[in-house]
Parts: C-alpha cells; structure tokens; sequence
C-alpha cells in the first residue's frame, strides 16, 4: 500500500515528467516487495527508521524524494525536491521527521 503525504503531492506534481515516471517505477518495484538500493535508494536512517532517499536524475539536475517504509508493507512518500546543494539541508530532514509524525509511521 502507498500513501502520500499531503503537502508532498503538489511537490511530486511540480517534478518533470520523466522524474514522476521514474518515481513511480522505484514505488511500482516496492510493492512489488523488492528491495531498491544504491544508486537509486540509500537508507536513511539519521532522518528516521525505515526512512529512506530516492535518488533521480534527468537532464535539469538531481532531484530528492524521501519514502519511509512503514509496516505491513505500507510505503509512505514524505518529500520531494530538487537538489541544489552537496548536503540535504537540515529544513528538509526537519520536514520529512515532522511528516513522519503526521503520518504515523
């Protein structure tokens, strides 16, 4: 099962077209009970248990999406954005760990 975090749908709806059919492919293949790993997903585990980063390329740049991954194979999206700097800012970890909350995972 998949769900997304409110505030981050627009967020996923601001991201190019090719980043969307990405995102939904790596989401396809987790319900699917694979696992992802480096380089498309890295854990994430400063930010919170079971959090985890997308990692998408097209030819405007990187961009960020961080999932968590909740029991009964429940898959929570939580944020995403364009990477503009070497190191996640310390906002975003703050968000994602706030929609974690809300989301109850």
């Amino acid at each position: 099962m998949i769900a997304i975090a409110r505030a981050c749908r627009r967020e996923i709806e601001e991201l190019p077209q090719l980043i969307r059919e990405d995102l939904a492919d790596a989401i396809a293949r987790l319900e699917q009970g694979l696992s992802l790993a480096m380089p498309l997903s890295r854990p994430m585990p400063s930010v919170g248990r079971g959090v985890h980063e997308l990692r998408l390329r097209d030819p405007s740049g990187s961009y960020r999406i961080f999932y968590a991954m909740g029991g009964q194979n429940r898959i929570v999206v939580l944020h995403a954005f364009k990477k503009k700097s070497e190191q996640t800012p310390f906002r975003v970890i703050e968000l994602v760990r706030r929609r974690i909350k809300e989301a109850l995972i």
